[in-house]
């Protein structure tokens, strides 16, 4: 029997370890190369299932209409989909900084299409649910994938890959940035190369850049200003600052540290500078829904 409630399903973040933007197609969409990571700052979806078809976010974010949000529109998809008299109870807590380029409201979308194809009973394939999730944002299908990958086109050509494991500093700075608005910057560079894979994944990956980075900086001197910060707690602690970088389009900025007790050090130097929210988060190479039966 399916269950009726689905408490605490977790929404991961992600990170960009690299984002380099590869062209522009004719329908306005961008040809995008990146590498994704998932780390252990998660959101909470909590489902309660309803026999009226009735779909209800019971805590609906501010300023955020339901028919604009994810979760909503998740369901919404997946109900249709599966052509089921089933409705659902919404309940979602954040801790992923909305507008920060961590994936916050696409990992929401892609735990409910996860957690509702059980709880409604539909077992819909993953495949199903990646083109669901397709059509409510780039990143959605990464998450259904749960796990480490490199992904091309808008982002929804997946390949695994293995990376050693590391925890991350991450700084999330007093600012949202939209999304479309970097996209459409007319500084935006589009034309890098693809990357090759010619030697270790691991330091091909860092030898990448993220193309809406310098957009970014240029438009939030917050983002640039708790960058800079990270980069100097990185080359104290003897980390290779250049791989402290953005992620996605921002705000939030991030660097890789070879051991937790490095990371940690990292994150009290930042945290003098007073430059934003600073986490140190653990890398998982498996979405958590992935590893344990949901409900």
């Amino acid at each position: 029997m399916t269950p009726a409630e689905i408490h605490d399903a977790p929404a991961p973040a992600k990170l960009n370890l690299f984002l380099h933007v590869t062209g522009r197609r004719a329908d306005g969409y961008h040809e995008l190369e990146t590498a994704f990571q998932l780390i252990d700052l998660q959101d909470r979806v909590h489902l309660r299932r309803r026999d009226d078809g009735q779909i209800t976010r019971l805590n609906p974010l501010p300023d955020v209409p339901p028919e604009q949000d994810l979760t909503v529109r998740a369901a919404r998809l997946l109900q249709q989909r599966g052509a089921t008299g089933f409705g659902v109870d919404i309940g979602l807590d954040k801790q992923i900084p909305m507008g920060g380029g961590l994936g916050g409201g696409s990992s929401d979308a892609a735990t409910v299409l996860l957690a509702l194809n059980r709880l409604w009973g539909l077992d819909r394939p993953q495949a199903e649910l990646a083109e669901l999730g397709l059509g409510l944002g780039a990143d959605v299908p990464f998450f259904i994938f749960g796990r480490t990958a490199l992904a091309r086109g808008v982002g929804e050509q997946l390949e695994p890959i293995e990376l050693p494991q590391r925890s991350f500093v991450v700084i999330a700075p007093p600012v949202a940035v939209p999304t479309a608005s970097v996209f459409g910057a007319a500084d935006l560079t589009r034309n890098t190369p693809p990357l090759k894979i010619d030697g270790s994944l691991d330091e091909r990956i860092w030898q990448g850049h993220n193309d809406l980075q310098p957009v970014v900086l240029r438009r939030y001197p917050a983002v640039a200003s708790a960058l800079a910060v990270l980069s100097d707690a990185a080359r104290s602690a003897g980390v290779n600052p250049t791989h402290a970088r953005m992620s996605g389009s921002g705000a939030c900025v991030f660097c890789p540290a070879p051991s937790h007790a490095i990371a940690d050090r990292i994150a009290q130097h930042v945290a003098r500078f007073e430059v934003g929210a600073v986490r140190v988060c653990r890398g998982l190479s498996r979405h958590p829904l992935g590893s344990r039966q949901v409900g």
